[in-house]
């Protein structure tokens, strides 16, 4: 496991609560990632924006990941089919549930939103259960 460091976590925090706050001040959106990537693909109006916006979001991640992270970030040792897997049943979920933990977690929430608030802990409960079984039942992880 990484090391925690809490100056990198509230760094990135305040840089998501920023940006966040910025698109729906500025362009009255709100920064839900898989509704912004599903009206980037169904070539939505002002589909623009919403390119950039997943452009940056990746361009952030690899300019932390080559430039600025003190040491790699390790490999993961879960098979490729259960990644799969698994990011199918993310997709799912962001459908069933109107938005991902980006749109409820940070958005939803900064806004006092109860559906955004039972959705949040919808998909903690489901993590919590999700890394008990596959660590201590199925035993798919070190």
């Amino acid at each position: 496991m990484i090391e925690f460091n809490w100056e990198t976590g509230l760094l990135g925090g305040l840089l998501i609560g920023t940006s966040a706050t910025v698109l729906l001040a500025f362009n009255g959106r709100i920064a839900g990632i898989s509704g912004t990537l599903n009206s980037a693909l169904n070539l939505a109006s002002g589909v623009v924006w919403r390119w950039l916006f997943l452009g940056g979001l990746l361009a952030g991640g690899a300019l932390y990941e080559y430039v600025l992270a003190p040491s790699p970030t390790p490999a993961s040792k879960f098979a490729p089919w259960a990644m799969i897997a698994g990011g199918f049943l993310v997709g799912f979920g962001t459908r069933m549930g109107n938005g991902c933990t980006s749109g409820h977690g940070v958005c939803g929430l900064g806004r006092l939103s109860l559906r955004s608030l039972v959705a949040v802990l919808t998909f903690l409960g489901t993590a919590i259960v999700t890394v008990f079984v596959t660590r201590h039942v199925l035993f798919l992880s070190t």
